[in-house]
C-alpha cells in the first residue's frame, strides 16, 4: 500500500510511536513524524490530509474539530470524562460509531481510530494554581476550540489560541503565561524548562482521531481497506498503552527536575469544577443526549 503518513511531535512523542507501528504495518507505507520540524503547522497538515494531498493518513487532536462536527463536542467537556477504561470502551462501541458516522459526513476525513491525547492539566511560569482565583491575570494559551476557551476563561485566564508550531516559543519567551496539556507534551517540548509550576486538575481527557482522507480510503480495494483497518486497531492498542505508561514516565521526570508539582488533593477541584459547570452544561446542551449517556457509559 503506497501511503504517505504524518504527524505533528517528536520521536519521543506515544502518537509518532503508534504512527510508526502502523506505517511498519503496511508494506509500502512511509511516515513523517513531525511536520513541524520542517515549518508546517499542525492545522496545516490536518487540511491537507483532508484535502487530499499527501500525507493520507494522520492523528488530530479532536478539539481541532469539535465546531465543524458537533457530536466531537461531547470529548471536550470539562471535568465530564469518566475514566480512561470507560470512555475508550464507548468509543470502541456505538459511542464511536455515531462520531465517526458524523466525522464522515461532516469533513473529508473518514476516522480510522481513536486515539489517548492524554489528561490536560495546567502549567504556568507564575506560581502555583490551587483555586481559580490563582488563574487570574495570567495569559493561557490553548487549542483553537470555543469550549476549551470559555472554560479556562471561567477559571479566571485570559486565553490565546497558538498553534503547535510556536508552542514552545510562546512559553519560552513568556508571550503566555501558561498552557494546559497533557504530562508527555510538557516533556516533550521541554515547557517544564519555564513553566515550575504544574497543576494536576485533569479537566478534559483529551481524545486523538487517526484519521484518513475518505476519498481516498474509499476508493481502496476491500483487502487494502481491511489491511487499513486492521493494522490502525493494532496501532490504537499500542498508542493507549503507551499514553497511559508515558503518564507515570512523565510525573517522574517532572519529580526529578524539581517542578512543583500539585495533586488534586492540594487543588480545590470543587471549585474548578464549578466554575467549568455553566461551561459545559451550556455546551452539552448541543449533544446528542443519546451519545452523552453512551460517553458516560450509561
Amino acid at each position: 500500500m503506497q501511503v504517505m503518513m504524518a504527524g505533528y511531535q517528536g520521536a519521543g512523542s506515544v502518537h509518532t510511536q503508534a504512527l510508526a507501528a502502523l506505517a511498519a504495518a503496511l508494506p509500502g507505507a512511509e511516515m513523517q513524524a513531525d511536520v513541524t520540524a520542517s515549518g508546517a503547522t499542525a492545522a496545516s497538515l490536518f487540511a491537507g490530509t483532508e484535502a487530499g494531498h499527501a500525507p493520507r493518513i494522520c492523528y488530530v487532536a479532536s478539539g481541532y474539530l469539535s465546531a465543524r462536527v458537533p457530536s466531537l463536542g461531547a470529548l471536550d467537556l470539562p471535568f465530564a470524562a469518566p475514566d480512561r477504561a470507560r470512555l475508550f470502551a464507548a468509543l470502541d462501541g456505538p459511542a464511536g460509531a455515531m462520531i465517526a458516522a458524523e466525522v464522515a459526513a461532516r469533513t473529508g476525513l473518514v476516522v480510522l481510530g481513536f486515539w489517548d491525547n492524554g489528561l490536560r492539566h495546567l502549567s504556568n511560569r507564575a506560581r502555583p494554581l490551587r483555586t481559580p482565583t490563582d488563574c487570574a491575570g495570567l495569559v493561557i494559551r490553548t487549542l483553537d476550540n470555543a469550549v476549551y476557551q470559555s472554560a479556562l476563561a471561567a477559571m479566571g485566564f485570559s486565553p490565546v489560541v497558538t498553534d503547535v508550531l510556536r508552542l514552545k516559543q510562546a512559553v519560552a519567551s513568556g508571550e503566555v503565561d501558561a498552557q494546559e496539556n497533557p504530562l508527555t507534551n510538557l516533556i516533550l517540548f521541554g515547557l517544564q524548562a519555564h513553566h515550575r509550576f504544574v497543576s494536576l486538575t485533569g479537566h478534559i481527557q483529551g481524545v486523538a482521531l487517526l484519521v484518513a482522507n475518505r476519498a481516498w480510503h474509499d476508493t481502496l480495494p476491500s483487502p487494502d481497506r481491511t489491511r487499513l483497518a486492521q493494522a490502525a486497531t493494532t496501532a490504537t492498542t499500542l498508542q493507549r498503552s503507551l499514553a497511559a505508561a508515558e503518564d507515570a514516565r512523565a510525573l517522574a521526570l517532572l519529580h526529578t527536575d524539581g517542578v512543583n508539582v500539585l495533586t488534586p488533593d492540594a487543588i480545590d477541584m470543587t471549585a474548578f469544577r464549578a466554575a467549568c459547570a455553566p461551561v459545559a452544561a451550556a455546551a452539552a446542551a448541543g449533544i446528542d443526549p443519546e451519545l452523552l449517556r453512551t460517553l458516560a457509559g450509561g
